[in-house]
């Protein structure tokens, strides 16, 4: 019998990945005036880029897929005259919606007026204080937050990472950018905290890998030099620029004495910190015991913490030390994101406080109205958790920086001194413990820009926090202030 030919295997074949894109049109009115306005929620992919030949004609493979909503104004006949502004929150691991329903999109979640958690259940309204009057909106979640995530057969932790998380956020921007025809548009970014990294990393990323030059970066909450922010035993920077951080604190909570008003406390503070607080740490054992005494003193009056407790730790108040310390004897901790609000731990023996008080205010408004708002409103249908805060993303890699502290403060200012036009806004809060108003100050302080560029730098401070915006007066002010910067960047 002659052989039979066996039948041939079909390759079983990958499903196609595409963009996956819903558009929905809505309106709102912001000082009165209404504003018509496109939505486009979904997912855009990022293909790997090849230069071999062969490969070439195989396609680009795709890689990401990266989620997005974007708001653009109807009728806008003149695109070029339109600013585009892209946004994204920090982490390392958090989603967009902190900006998005926070502060610049026309819809916010409704806490209560200083920012505290609301009773259940929750619910958005329109956003009168929405910066959609003056730019269009892109807010992107970085891979792994949000809905993004890599395209099947990729690994997730190739994107966990300095490096690999700029480049992926900017090739974003760029491919948005090339499809919408949004080149010659003035471009700006607005980045919280990590998200500031982030900004500023991308301030110089953009630039040299696209030539894509931009009018303004808006930084809330900063972070550029982590020097200024870890407390590190051979490290006392943190320890001299929390100082006036934890003099607003004990000031809000009543602590200190006699009762002055913040401003006057602030500025003692931080002359303190600067001159014999500063001076005393570089001396270290090295200081006589009279000094040491008054600096013990001092310590403890812009603080608000016990004599005792400070000469305990060396002169040094460990960030976690002073959320637990401070209102110890009233059985609360106070936050670190935003310390006007105050936590209740199991025991008041620790020497940690057990959770944020911020975080637990606004993980459940924002995540329950996000649900509704991208299935109902926008019409974008998922059935992945959200991820809003993402633990999946660590260990976070920082390998560009070994043996060294990261800094993207250098990448910033070498950016602006190629685009002598950048402009940069930076956003503080008084009752941020996370990243101290203190500490951005000395980071722009020692920037090293020359001289004519420094007036390109302008900085507000707000009565509240990390997510300042939280509070009902001080998301107005951000309002006022961002529309001022934005309007001065490009003109």
């Amino acid at each position: 019998m002659p052989d039979e030919k066996k039948p041939e295997e079909k390759k079983e074949e990958k499903p196609v990945v595409v963009d996956k894109l819903v558009e929905s049109n809505h309106s709102i009115k912001i000082k009165g005036k209404e504003v018509k306005y496109t939505v486009t929620a979904g997912t855009m992919i990022l293909k790997e880029e090849t230069t071999d030949r062969a490969k070439e004609a195989e396609g680009e493979k795709p890689r990401a897929q990266i989620f997005f909503i974007a708001y653009t104004k109807d009728g806008v006949k003149d695109k070029s005259k339109r600013p585009l502004t892209f946004s994204f929150n920090g982490g390392p691991g958090s989603a967009s919606v902190w900006l998005h329903l926070g502060v610049l999109g026309p819809r916010r979640v409704v806490m209560q007026e200083d920012g505290n958690l609301p009773p259940p259940p929750y619910k958005l309204t329109d956003n009168e204080y929405s910066l959609l009057d003056e730019t269009d909106l892109v807010f992107i979640d970085p891979m792994n937050t949000g809905y993004s995530r890599p395209v099947e057969g990729q690994k997730p932790k190739e994107w966990h990472g300095f490096k690999k998380d700029i480049e992926s956020v900017g090739d974003f921007i760029r491919l948005y950018t090339t499809r919408n025809n949004r080149w010659l548009s003035p471009k700006f970014l607005i980045g919280e905290s990590y998200g500031t990294t982030r900004a500023s990393g991308l301030s110089g990323y953009l630039q040299d890998r696209f030539g894509m030059y931009l009018n303004g970066i808006m930084l809330v909450s900063v972070v550029l030099d982590f020097t200024t922010l870890y407390f590190n035993i051979n490290n006392d920077l943190p320890f001299i620029l929390y100082l006036p951080g934890y003099t607003a604190t004990a000031w809000y909570h009543n602590v200190l004495s006699p009762h002055k008003p913040l401003q006057t406390w602030l500025k003692e503070a931080e002359e303190f910190a600067l001159g014999e607080y500063a001076s005393a740490l570089l001396k270290g054992d090295a200081l006589t015991k009279e000094e040491r005494a008054r600096i013990v003193e001092k310590v403890s009056l812009y603080s608000g913490i016990s004599r005792e407790f400070v000469e305990r730790s060396n002169l040094r108040i460990n960030d976690q030390h002073f959320f637990k310390e401070l209102l110890r004897e009233r059985g609360l901790t106070v936050g670190r994101l935003d310390s006007r609000f105050t936590g209740r731990d199991r025991l008041g023996i620790t020497e940690n406080p057990e959770y944020d008080p911020l975080l637990t205010n606004i993980i459940g408004p924002y995540m329950a109205t996000f649900y509704e708002y991208v299935r109902n409103e926008l019409k974008f249908e998922s059935d992945l958790p959200y991820e809003t805060l993402s633990g999946f993303v660590h260990p976070w890699s920082y390998a560009e920086f070994e043996n060294q502290y990261v800094n993207v403060a250098e990448t910033l200012r070498a950016a602006m001194t190629h685009n002598p036009y950048l402009k940069i806004f930076v956003a503080n809060g008084y009752y941020d413990l996370g990243t101290p108003y203190f500490a951005t100050e000395y980071t722009f302080n020692h920037l090293g820009l020359d001289e004519s560029l420094r007036k390109n730098i302008s900085m507000e401070y707000y009565d509240a926090g990390h997510m300042m915006y939280i509070h009902i007066p001080s998301l107005k002010q951000m309002k006022t202030n961002l529309a001022t910067f934005i309007n001065s960047a490009v003109s």
